[in-house]
């Protein structure tokens, strides 16, 4: 079965909401956590929404992890979200430390507790969540022509932190009492620590672009 986007389905995550983004603009996916599949698509997006352990336990369990770094080393298209970010680090501290994908050098580390804002008023609350600004830079294709100031949905307590060597494929950055990744992009890879799918009419946009992204690597691989 050759699917022209598939959505991993690894048991967590908000994989329905991501269906129905991409449904709202006539991209048709598929769920699965089929490896076979996987091997087949010509565009993959992980979407996740909690702890970084489970994930990787998840995934692992599901023998998808060695099907997820062959596609992103032959450069099938991939997407990102939230926790899919911080999954391709070589390493997480939450609950200890859980070795990651590896495929960008860095790690995954929690909000300090008592961070202030930039009014230097009451600790922010931890998980970062809500809508926040960030700064683009570089140019990802499915970031480009987004308005200056967008803001995008947030929900995590732990974030990227990159080593010298994954500097250069920082796409956005953002601002929660600590600077943070919120995209980063290397080649047919990509990733957004906020949730396009819950972003509105931008959010729908980013996920247009890299549908797009996928249709034409399909094309070229014909």
């Amino acid at each position: 079965m050759t699917a022209e986007i598939v959505v991993v389905d690894y048991g967590m995550g908000n994989v329905l909401s991501v269906r129905n983004a991409l449904a709202k603009i006539g991209a048709k996916a598929v769920l699965s956590d089929d490896p076979g599949v996987l091997e087949a698509a010509k565009g993959v997006i992980l979407p996740g929404v909690g702890g970084f352990p489970e994930c990787m336990g998840a995934l692992e369990s599901a023998g998808l992890t060695g099907p997820l770094r062959r596609a992103i080393e032959e450069g099938v298209p991939y997407l990102g979200i939230c926790l899919g970010l911080q999954i391709l680090f070589e390493e997480s501290e939450e609950f200890g430390s859980t070795p990651g994908l590896g495929i960008l050098p860095g790690r995954v580390r929690r909000f300090p507790e008592g961070m202030t804002g930039n009014s230097g008023a009451l600790p922010l609350k931890i998980p970062h969540m809500g809508w926040n600004q960030p700064q683009f830079r570089g140019e990802s294709p499915i970031l480009a022509g987004l308005p200056s100031g967008a803001h995008f949905y947030f929900v995590h307590s732990y974030y990227a932190e990159p080593s010298e060597a994954a500097r250069p494929w920082i796409a956005a950055t953002c601002d929660f009492g600590v600077p943070f990744i919120a995209s980063v992009h290397r080649g047919n890879l990509f990733a957004t620590q906020f949730h396009p799918e819950k972003s509105g009419a931008l959010g729908l946009g980013i996920l247009r672009e890299f549908v797009e992204i996928c249709r034409a690597h399909k094309a070229a691989s014909a």
